[in-house]
């Protein structure tokens, strides 16, 4: 089983705490929600355990050792992948080559996405908001990661669309912790488990159902 967490974790832009001594565990295989308004610090979580904002205090754990100080880079390369809330994928190639970014055969991301398909010509520049999280989305999927790191995963997809999303992100074998600003109608009664954040601290800690 894989286990990232923030042990305490402090996060400072400029004068502003983000975070007050955040504690949290998200296991894998496994979904772990981070819930809160904007402000609340869950994306400032997803951050600190990528290492694109260092920690202030506290550190952050994987699989039991400590990886504050390593580079975002390298916790990409041991299967780290954060797909953040804007600028996730690049607008200038076309969604084929952002695809083999991540992998030659896109084939995969096709199975996942089918929408994906006619587009594959297209530059992502010109996709629309859940065209765009579908593919790099997609991206994510393509990199087989152990741990996955998503900021708003569902946003601009029709509803259909966003069940799907979760459908593939329950059944990866892989640590996935997801940023929302509410819980999901279909992870209600899923096995996920639920932080709520408030103004940079762990408000409550449970399964989706208890805070339902």
């Amino acid at each position: 089983m894989t286990v990232i967490a923030l042990r305490h974790a402090r996060v400072r832009y400029g004068p502003l705490e983000a975070l007050h001594g955040v504690t949290l565990a998200a296991p894998g295989p496994g979904l772990t929600v981070l819930l809160g308004r904007n402000g609340s610090g869950r994306t400032t979580v997803l951050r600190a355990l990528a290492g694109t904002v260092p920690l202030t205090g506290g550190a952050v754990v994987w699989d039991g050792t400590e990886i504050t100080r390593m580079p975002a880079f390298e916790r990409a390369r041991r299967g780290l992948v954060l797909v953040p809330e804007l600028r996730a994928v690049f607008g200038s190639l076309t969604v084929r080559e952002n695809l083999e970014l991540a992998a030659p055969d896109p084939a995969y991301a096709l199975e996942a996405y089918p929408q994906l398909g006619p587009l594959l010509s297209h530059r992502a520049g010109t996709l629309s908001g859940g065209e765009r999280r579908m593919l790099a989305l997609s991206r994510a999927l393509l990199a087989r990661a152990r741990v996955l790191l998503v900021d708003e995963p569902v946003q601009g997809m029709s509803p259909t669309v966003a069940a799907r999303t979760y459908e593939l992100l329950g059944a990866l074998d892989a640590c996935v912790v997801v940023a929302e600003q509410r819980l999901p109608p279909g992870l209600r009664e899923a096995p996920a488990f639920v932080y709520e954040l408030r103004r940079g601290t762990v408000a409550f800690a449970g399964e989706a159902a208890e805070l339902s």
